[in-house]
């Protein structure tokens, strides 16, 4: 859809073309003040969803991971909007060169596991409360609010053990938190990352995201495990993570992914 006048002249927006940019939000190509930038609005009640991107990409760049910067954010005649820093995604795929960042970037620890403030993951609401203990943080903030989520749209499941996550006491890493492959792409300066549902949280829960869905490339996986190995078990680990992925697709888009999701929680119990 066109940008709205009022908002054009609020954002002092000078040209703009669609984009391609998800399925929640409308995106563009704009000028603004002879520099061009990616333009992301909604309906006002985004305005959260946008400050806690914004929050997302900011921390994501501190920590080393390279990422689109954000310019401003908030709500103007009446449309929530994201204005960040626009990335030309031509550049060679160099998955490896993603797989090293991603290392590096998860070897920058945190106080606890958690964030500072909720988030969102796609349009579902993450709670990211600070927790000392993973097991704890993994049953509570991710798959008990999807469960219940789950059952609230018609889809009586069961919890799933988490004996698997029992003695495991991975490092709170700076996760992105979705990372599959439309949230990466690559510059001429190299890999990007966008779209972050960040917090702290264990590492293998963002490679996991990256196998869920297509998976990235072999090179990726092999220069993450020259960078830093995986521990022992993360195979095991796994489905674990998935669940709650697999749990949000199925709220969010419905019952085409209950299969998927009960014959994961048959992997757990």
């Amino acid at each position: 859809m066109p940008i709205p006048a009022s908002l054009r002249v609020e954002l002092g927006i000078e040209s703009a073309a669609g984009v391609a940019g998800g399925c929640i939000h409308d995106c563009y190509r704009v000028s603004i003040a002879g520099t061009v930038r990616f333009l992301k609005t909604n309906s006002a009640e985004y305005e959260d969803a946008f400050a806690a991107e914004a929050d997302g990409l900011a921390a994501l760049r501190t920590g080393g991971m390279r990422a689109p910067e954000p310019h401003s954010h908030g709500v103007a005649a009446g449309r929530a909007y994201l204005v960040l820093e626009y990335l030309d995604l031509a550049g060679k795929k160099d998955f490896a060169a993603l797989g090293r960042m991603l290392a590096a970037a998860h070897r920058k620890a945190g106080p606890r596991f958690g964030w500072h403030r909720d988030n969102y993951i796609g349009a579902t609401p993450q709670a990211n409360g600070w927790c000392d203990d993973w097991q704890e943080f993994w049953i509570e903030r991710r798959l008990r609010p999807q469960i219940e989520l789950a059952r609230r749209n018609g889809f009586p499941l069961t919890a799933p053990s988490v004996k698997v996550l029992e003695g495991h006491r991975p490092v709170a890493s700076l996760l992105h938190g979705d990372l599959w492959g439309g949230n990466a792409g690559f510059t001429a300066e190299g890999p990007v990352v966008f779209d972050p549902a960040a917090y702290y949280g264990d590492r293998e829960a963002d490679l996991a995201m990256t196998e869920l869905f297509g998976g990235f490339p072999r090179e990726f996986y092999e220069a993450y495990e020259e960078a830093w190995p995986l521990d022992v078990g993360y195979e095991q680990r796994k489905p674990m993570y998935d669940l709650y992925h697999l749990l949000n697709h199925l709220n969010l888009f419905g019952g085409s992914y209950l299969g998927q999701v009960k014959s994961t929680l048959q992997l757990l119990h």
